[in-house]
């Protein structure tokens, strides 16, 4: 029997090597879903992927399936609501910036026809396969998400910082980051 050979990173937990079997690293251009990674990757600042990876259904039920025409609708009834609820990171500004992210994502999809075309436009529309081997790092941030997260600034998002939006392009398949030994390496390319 052939050993299937991953990124260490996901060895942790069933959970962690089905997300990284099936989802990092596959180019995204469905906005709902790029929007759901804005928001997922904005409330892990200063945490793991496994803990948001745990809670990621809690976070779908409560951000109304990361819609971003009913997160703009959130008063303040409705935070009030979402920081009694154990199933999401309770954290008021990470709450209050997914409502103003989500306004500033239609307005992108406004402008740009769509979220995809706008922000593909920082690896020029093509995944980024960087050639990681398994005793190298993976990289925090890159020239690409510098800008990106400078240009995602600009427009009213918060909580995009540079490693923030790398970590972003890597679950959106903008930068192939699985280690070239990885079974998934020439999959996602």
């Amino acid at each position: 029997m052939k050993t299937i050979i991953r990124c260490k990173w996901c060895l942790s937990s069933e959970k962690m090597i089905a997300y990284h079997d099936e989802e990092w690293g596959v180019p995204v251009h469905d906005d709902r879903l790029l929007f759901e990674y804005i928001v997922l990757d904005a409330f892990q600042a200063g945490l793991s992927w496994a803990t948001i990876l745990n809670k990621r259904e809690n976070f779908e039920k409560a951000f109304d399936k990361f819609d971003a025409r009913k997160i703009i609708k959130y008063n303040d009834a409705k935070i009030a609501e979402l920081m009694l609820d154990a199933g999401i990171i309770r954290n008021k500004a990470k709450i209050n910036s997914t409502v103003g992210n989500a306004r500033a994502f239609l307005e992108i999809q406004k402008e740009f026809g769509t979220f995809d075309k706008f922000i593909w436009q920082f690896t020029k529309g093509k995944t980024i396969n960087n050639k990681l081997d398994d005793s190298m790092p993976i990289p925090a941030r890159s020239p690409e998400s510098d800008a990106m997260s400078k240009e995602l600034m600009k427009r009213g998002f918060k909580f995009v910082g540079s490693t923030i939006c790398y970590a972003f392009m890597q679950a959106a398949g903008m930068v192939n980051d699985h280690h070239v030994q990885c079974f998934r390496y020439q999959q996602v390319q």
